[in-house]
């Protein structure tokens, strides 16, 4: 009796058991999603369309100054006027330093007292010599001296005028190396005038670019420092030579902008279009699936998303050429394909 009350017993845990699990499998099944069969999945499309391919490639370099120089003297001595400092804007031929001439003015003073004498020298002689009274050698000497006297004092004068050190041009005076007072010798630096009232960009271009740009060529230039303000240069040099990398430079020119200013070592770029094709089957590149070597493409057609192979041609930022596959007036998907199977139901935004 005891044992027929624990088969009992078991044979309702088994049952209870089976019934617990059957009914938590229902709940669970109920539970998880469904797809229905005739729900449209949205997604973006674009059209397939003839369009004139081109590529605009970005290239960045730095602004350099339209001149720069040096100012160095032609003469030495001790530093009398310097007139300048620096972040001055300077006009041509304005005084930049004044150098100690008062010795050449004294060996000038000298000079001309001796040229006196050579000048009184040769009235003399000129008479003695009509009168036979002297050697005409003795004429010859005088004028001879009056023409080397002459010369030195050229020279002086020249000498003098090397201590007045000017501009060369109008710019700023982005260094100065000496102060008043300072003793310089020929040749040495007294400062740095830089003219930015245009300034050149040069980039480095590759060489399977560079035959896109040509001498006098417009381009239009962006800057970080006004990001929305656009400069326009002009192409005034192209490379002859490249270097190891086989990168050519690309010089180009632009006009300082008196409500933007520019400064020598700020960036720049450039963006220059490249046209690749005109009039081709193109599809943005947002449309393409799997690898270059294989893409396919979901087409629309009466409804549903069509998986299609394609092949490809030339390349931009934002479209692909479609040499086989498409025809015009196609509608592709370019957003959503994640939730699409070939076949699925769509609806087109």
């Amino acid at each position: 009796m005891k044992r027929i009350i624990i088969v009992l017993v078991l044979v309702g845990t088994l049952g209870l058991t089976a019934w617990t699990l059957l009914d938590n499998k229902e709940k669970v099944e109920a539970k998880v999603y469904k797809p229905d069969a005739d729900l449209k999945v949205g997604v973006r499309t674009a059209v397939a369309e003839l369009r004139n391919l081109s590529e605009e490639t970005l290239f960045l370099g730095s602004f350099l100054p339209n001149r720069e120089v040096e100012i160095r003297p032609q003469a030495g001595g001790q530093i009398t006027q310097l007139p300048i400092e620096e972040g001055q804007l300077v006009g041509a031929n304005r005084l930049i330093a004044k150098l100690d001439d008062e010795q050449l003015h004294y060996q000038i003073e000298a000079l001309q007292v001796t040229l006196e004498g050579y000048q009184n020298d040769v009235r003399r002689y000129d008479a003695l010599v009509k009168g036979d009274a002297t050697p005409a050698i003795n004429l010859e000497r005088a004028q001879l001296n009056i023409r080397a006297t002459e010369a030195q004092i050229k020279q002086l004068r020249k000498q003098i005028a090397n201590t007045t050190v000017t501009a060369p041009f109008s710019g700023i005076v982005t260094q100065k190396m000496v102060e008043k007072g300072s003793v310089v010798s020929v040749g040495s630096p007294i400062a740095k005038i830089t003219d930015i009232s245009s300034l050149k960009l040069v980039v480095d271009v590759p060489e399977k670019a560079i035959n896109q740009f040509r001498v006098g060529q417009s381009l239009p230039i962006e800057t970080e420092v006004y990001p929305n303000v656009r400069f326009t240069g002009r192409v005034t040099m192209i490379g002859a030579e490249g270097d190891a990398a086989h990168n050519y430079p690309v010089q180009i020119t632009v006009n300082n902008s008196g409500a933007n200013p520019l400064k020598a070592g700020m960036y720049g770029s450039i963006a220059n279009q490249n046209k690749l094709k005109t009039q081709t089957l193109a599809i943005p590149r947002q449309a393409i699936l799997g690898s270059a070597k294989a893409p396919q493409v979901y087409v629309i057609e009466n409804g549903k998303a069509v998986l299609k192979t394609v092949e490809i041609g030339a390349t931009t930022n934002q479209y692909y050429e479609i040499t086989k596959g498409l025809k015009a007036g196609d509608q592709v998907v370019t957003s959503g394909q994640i939730n699409l199977q070939n076949g699925t139901l769509v609806n087109a935004q």
